[in-house]
């Protein structure tokens, strides 16, 4: 049997390829429900996302939503909705293809020429911060306004301090960038074309739910693993290699897969791998500050970024409303890795501030629904820690702070490891 612990959206991916696969496996969750930080529920008769608010409806995506039965559920956003940066008191559309870049009023004239010499700048250094790559390649203005608050948005963190080698060489390659940004953006036709947003009728919460209803009696919800220790027969052929600690119980299991964040994974081997769990401490989290507001508005996008040049703890807002027709819902995210000490807030001052920078950038009053904090693995330079992990055989990682981040990076790795676990390989 193999162990997972954690029932997050890694560990229920993970789940359904073994599933897939015909491999034995127990999923263990110390929460009472399923899906981590996938999280929805309905507040004074509107319904809120906590985590991710949205999907990008790719191809393996929409034939697990088919495979879930979950396609009546699945709500995606008008195609036509556009994305915003606040930027010097306005609300600037962000262009996705060159001629609406040039036309566009979210940068200078000069920084638009500054950006056409990226193809004569040198291709991504490993050891050179992600705010230095992109400012080298595309200019500091346009840095400033919309690739800074874009890319360090995905993670809530300062680009300044996540390294191209430990965060952005990964995407460069999946996308098949090579030296030159620009020269691949024309060669793909000139325009970014993303797949449409989505999201379910119940809230993103009813993909992790339907994954557990799929996996059936193989979850076991609200048991906490309080240890991990080596079976005594380690080493037998075919014999179990660990024992799995739940509350009244034992269990053994050929392999443990460690599916839950880095704090968590690091206490379960500090007993029986004590360097990797000194590595995997170091990790850095970044705290958002999360408010959702109700506001009447007549906004219409997927929602705005904040230019690094704003002095705002404000550094994002999510238009439910026009997204996904959740009326008069608005999600706003503060702090972050600029602005650490935002998430030290209050509830009330954080409701306050939110307010008060909402009506700022958008001109609308507004009233708070729900204030929350959540914890993004920053991706930074504390990364260079896990360079050289090593772990005890039969053990093995599977979470958004060890391998890609996002949905599809997730269900990416769970058909690797999956494709690994089920030829029986017992090294981590």
């Amino acid at each position: 049997m193999i162990a997972i612990v954690g029932g997050g959206i890694s560990g229920l991916a993970l789940g359904r390829e073994l599933a897939l696969r015909g491999v034995d496996f127990t999923l263990f969750e110390a929460a009472p429900r399923v899906g981590g930080v996938i999280q929805s529920g309905w507040i004074d008769g509107h319904l809120l996302d906590w985590g991710p608010q949205r999907a990008r409806l790719t191809r393996p995506l929409a034939a697990l939503i088919d495979e879930l039965g979950l396609r009546a559920q699945l709500v995606t956003a008008p195609p036509d909705l556009d994305l915003f940066v606040y930027r010097s008191g306005s609300l600037r559309r962000v262009p996705f293809s060159a001629g609406a870049f040039l036309a566009a009023d979210l940068v200078s004239p000069r920084a638009k020429l500054r950006a056409a010499l990226e193809p004569l700048t040198a291709g991504p250094d490993p050891d050179e911060s992600v705010a230095s790559y992109f400012t080298r390649k595309l200019g500091h203005e346009l840095y400033e306004t919309l690739v800074g608050p874009l890319y360090g948005g995905l993670y809530g963190s300062d680009p300044a301090d996540m390294r191209v080698g430990l965060s952005l060489q990964h995407v460069l390659d999946e996308f098949g960038v090579g030296r030159s940004l620009l020269l691949h953006l024309l060669r793909r036709g000139g325009a970014v074309r993303p797949p449409a947003a989505c999201s379910f009728r119940d809230g993103m919460q009813a993909l992790p739910d339907a994954l557990a209803r799929a996996l059936g009696p193989r979850i076991r919800t609200g048991t906490p693993v309080l240890g991990i220790h080596p079976h005594s027969t380690e080493g037998a052929p075919d014999g179990p290699a660990w024992v799995v600690e739940i509350p009244g119980e034992t269990l053994e299991a050929s392999r443990v897969v460690l599916a839950v964040p880095a704090a968590a994974v690091a206490r379960l081997l500090d007993p029986v791998a004590p360097a990797a769990a000194v590595r995997i401490q170091r990790l850095h989290y970044n705290q958002l500050g999360v408010v959702h507001l109700h506001a009447e508005t007549e906004l219409r996008g997927m929602g705005f970024q904040v230019s690094f040049a704003e002095p705002l703890a404000l550094r994002g807002v999510t238009y439910n409303h026009s997204l996904f027709g959740r009326t008069d819902v608005y999600t706003a995210y503060l702090g972050g890795g600029t602005r650490p000490e935002i998430a030290e807030l209050d509830d009330d001052s954080l409701a306050w501030l939110a307010i008060d920078e909402f009506r700022g950038c958008t001109g609308y009053q507004s009233r708070p629904l729900a204030v929350a904090r959540e914890a993004m693995p920053a991706w930074d330079h504390t990364w260079s820690a896990l360079a050289g992990l090593a772990l005890p055989r039969g053990l093995y990682l599977d979470a958004n702070w060890e391998s890609r981040p996002g949905l599809p990076g997730r269900f990416a790795r769970a058909f690797s490891l999956a494709e690994e676990l089920a030829a029986g390989s017992g090294g981590a």
